[in-house]
């Protein structure tokens, strides 16, 4: 029986860095979008500014399930690309897009009463009716947002990340001007605020599917058309979804983790909860490499399989974890080091600059377990294994995570560093767990992945 764990060559190492690098600078890119959204309104008012902030997190809390749960295709295109079946990537591609096109309407149903569940969740009265509005508008932009995503799925798998980084780097042009002059009006345009956001969002999100079937065409149209009856059947649909959606829930649950211990640092006062976000948002930024490498790593693993290479398998997963766990050890020692330094970039305020240098190198240390656990999931999700991510999700987050943040913070005093010492325990148990199951399961021959 092989080890789990083949030590990477240096073409290995090449080859993922080629792919993860592209797909890191995507990554940023469509983080910037909704960045950009926030940076711009922020010049409106203060109620402005938490009107959509509070939109997007409405919005990114509902489609963080749809594509967690489209990135089943990863792991079907790749394989069988891999194996030379064009016809099974071909069907793998389409049935990625009916499922995009079946999860818009639980989508649409959960935001259309965004008013009423943020009223209930006790928001800013005067947000509120700005925020179910912002929400209401960008509804229509998450279908070709989904259909993108499947797109962009497909087109890592066949290594064309080219016109995906164009794409982005265009449309990210785009959201910048048209936010600008929707929000603020110019000439014969009016003045539309918040919802001036909204419409370049929803414009700009059905850019990115237009701009991929442009640039792309020429790689897209063979895993387009002909349209295959055979991705219309139910039960390898039925299969397609019942992969997919441990992956969803595993991003939700992670998410949501977050959000609970964001509430209960707000509930700690004005200065916490400042400090909080410098520091999550710096974890963040560092985050999009590794999730970068984990998309990297789940296409060169499945390649592989698909190719019945299990030893290339291996040394993918190894090359990635290698990549990823490095970089966020450099990350580690920055946030170690110089903590007042990334806390003043983000403020003036002497209160906030020196909680936050507190709980930056806590930071710190959860780096290189967030590096080695999304990695990780990664890999496996490359293989097809998509419930164990789930199970240890649960586990090391809402198990030991939580828990330990509460106990830390209150019980025992530590308030803002227990919380985040809470996510240290959490994250490094996800990180073992993961570990653990990579090694189990890479471990001897890995079959492909079929759901026909």
């Amino acid at each position: 029986m092989s080890s789990a764990f083949l030590r990477p060559r240096r073409a290995d190492l090449g080859a993922m860095l080629r792919l993860a690098a592209p797909v890191v600078v995507v990554q940023v890119g469509l983080m910037l979008l909704g960045v950009v959204d926030t940076m711009v309104v922020g010049h409106l008012s203060s109620e402005a500014l938490a009107a959509v902030a509070l939109g997007h997190v409405a919005i990114m809390a509902v489609s963080s399930f749809a594509l967690g749960l489209l990135l089943a295709v990863d792991p079907l295109v790749a394989q069988a690309l891999g194996a030379g079946d064009r016809v099974g990537a071909r069907r793998a591609v389409q049935r990625g897009l009916v499922v995009a096109a079946i999860l818009i309407v639980p989508s649409a149903l959960l935001l259309m009463p965004a008013e009423l569940f943020l009223a209930a969740l006790r928001q800013p009265p005067e947000t509120v009716p700005i925020a179910a509005q912002y929400i209401r508008i960008c509804i229509p932009g998450l279908l070709p947002y989904y259909g993108f995503f499947v797109l962009r799925q497909a087109l890592q798998a066949l290594g064309r990340l080219r016109p995906i980084v164009l794409t982005i780097v265009v449309v990210n042009i785009f959201n910048a001007v048209a936010d600008w002059l929707l929000v603020f009006g110019i000439g014969p345009l009016p003045e539309l605020g918040p919802q001036g956001s909204a419409w370049a969002t929803t414009v700009a999100r059905a850019l990115l599917l237009l701009g991929l079937l442009v640039i792309a065409r020429r790689d897209l149209m063979p895993l387009l058309a002909p349209v295959d009856r055979a991705a219309l059947w139910w039960q390898p649909l039925a299969r397609t979804i019942r992969l997919g959606v441990p992956i969803g829930f595993q991003v939700q649950l992670e998410l949501v983790a977050f959000a609970v211990i964001a509430l209960v640092m707000g509930g700690l006062g004005t200065v916490q909860m400042a400090a909080h976000q410098v520091t999550i948002n710096l974890a963040s930024l560092t985050f999009m490499v590794p999730l970068g490498v984990a998309q990297a790593t789940s296409i060169r693993v499945g390649l592989a399989i698909g190719a019945g290479d299990s030893d290339g398998a291996r040394r993918a997963a190894s090359s990635g974890l290698v990549i990823g766990a490095g970089f966020m050890s450099t990350t580690a020692a920055a946030f170690i080091l110089a903590p007042r330094v990334l806390a003043a970039a983000y403020t003036s305020a002497a209160e906030v600059v020196a909680l936050a240098a507190v709980l930056i190198p806590i930071a710190g240390f959860f780096q290189i377990f967030d590096g080695l656990q999304v990695v990780s999931a990664g890999a496996l999700r490359g293989a097809g294994d998509t419930r164990a991510p789930l199970v240890v999700n649960i586990l090391g987050f809402w198990g030991l995570g939580l828990p330990a943040s509460l106990l830390l913070a209150f019980p025992l005093g530590l308030g803002p560093r227990g919380l985040w010492w809470g996510l240290v325990v959490g994250l490094g148990a996800v990180a073992a767990f993961l570990l653990a199951r990579l090694s189990w399961r890479f471990r001897g021959d890995i079959g492909r992945l079929r759901v026909e």
